[in-house]
């Protein structure tokens, strides 16, 4: 008899283990996840917004506007850095990226010296390539 019970716990254990594998330990659909770019979006309808992603939101606006801010005065975009959003380092390169974006010359010095973690990565034309946080 008492072999039968263990029986029964150990199979709703494995069960419920099973559940949630598949569902995930949060529920697995209100949540925000990252896409191939780096870029951290919604999946469902999640109640809060990390400070991660405030963060980053925060940095992709500031790279709209260092972005528009250089169109607005002429600038010719191609391999340079923009400047700087909080933590973040602005470059524009090239889609698909050749070996001229990968000269020190047109990297962000602040992100070479280490004085910005993390950069943003926009093609000529203001879209968001890819960042990396």
């Amino acid at each position: 008899m008492e072999k039968k019970y263990i029986w029964l716990i150990l199979g709703i254990i494995i069960i419920l283990g099973i559940i949630l594998v598949f569902r995930g330990f949060n529920g697995g659909e209100d949540n925000w996840i990252k896409d191939n770019k780096g870029l951290w979006i919604k999946h469902g309808n999640p109640k809060n917004t990390p400070e991660k992603v405030k963060i980053q939101q925060d940095a992709l606006n500031c790279a709209n506007s260092l972005y528009n801010n250089a169109k607005n005065t002429g600038m010719e975009f191609n391999s340079q850095c923009l400047g700087t959003c909080k933590d973040y380092s602005i470059d524009i390169v090239h889609v698909p990226k050749n070996s001229e974006d990968n000269l020190a010359e047109n990297q962000c010095s602040d992100f070479r010296d280490r004085i910005t973690k993390y950069f943003i990565e926009l093609d000529k034309d203001g879209n968001v390539v890819r960042v990396v946080d």
